[in-house]
């Protein structure tokens, strides 16, 4: 994976491309029901799975300029899951082609800030090296750990909607740089 892109860089984690090696993990973090407990319920059931989203997601790079990343930790060289923005073309509480916040992480490595680490810098990214204006996000409303993580990367509650047949908390963060 020496050839995989690294987007960035935190005191703790590498952001890097999602590369198919990275299937294993990938399998590992969405097979886990509880991973899945705020996302539908409905974990992956074989590798093949993982390595279908991870070529969806390497085809976003290229249509969309952006998609998720992998989170690798510094210390060990694991992958822990994806965080990062990603593109979405498809409507989702009034709004098409929006960049959206998103993170999950392998469950031995809940609690350790990795979402919070990897948001912050994600937003930093969308704002200051993609231009973007508006950035949102959204969480299950039960999910208080993920709506922790959006308020501290700087998006703020907007209004509760229904998605996929769950409540869910819109998030949106503006750029300071917006004229």
């Amino acid at each position: 994976m020496a050839d995989a892109k690294i987007f960035m860089e935190t005191e703790r984690l590498l952001l890097r491309e999602l590369v198919p090696e990275d299937a294993g993990g990938m399998f590992e973090l969405d097979s886990d029901a509880e991973v899945h407990r705020y996302i539908g319920k409905n974990p992956v059931k074989n590798i093949e799975r993982s390595r279908e989203v991870i070529d969806i997601i390497r085809e976003q790079y290229i249509t969309n300029g952006i998609g998720r990343w992998a989170v690798i930790e510094k210390e060990t060289g694991l992958f822990i899951g994806w965080s990062g923005l990603k593109l979405t073309t498809s409507l989702t509480n009034g709004h098409i082609n929006y960049y959206d916040l998103g993170y999950r992480f392998i469950k031995k490595h809940w609690g350790k800030g990795y979402a919070t680490e990897t948001a912050v810098a994600s937003v930093d990214y969308g704002f200051n090296h993609m231009g973007l204006t508006e950035i949102y996000g959204m969480a299950d409303i039960g999910n208080i750990a993920s709506q922790n993580v959006l308020q501290k990367a700087g998006l703020q509650y907007v209004k509760t909607f229904e998605f996929d047949g769950a409540i869910h908390k819109w998030y949106k963060a503006i750029s300071s740089n917006r004229l």
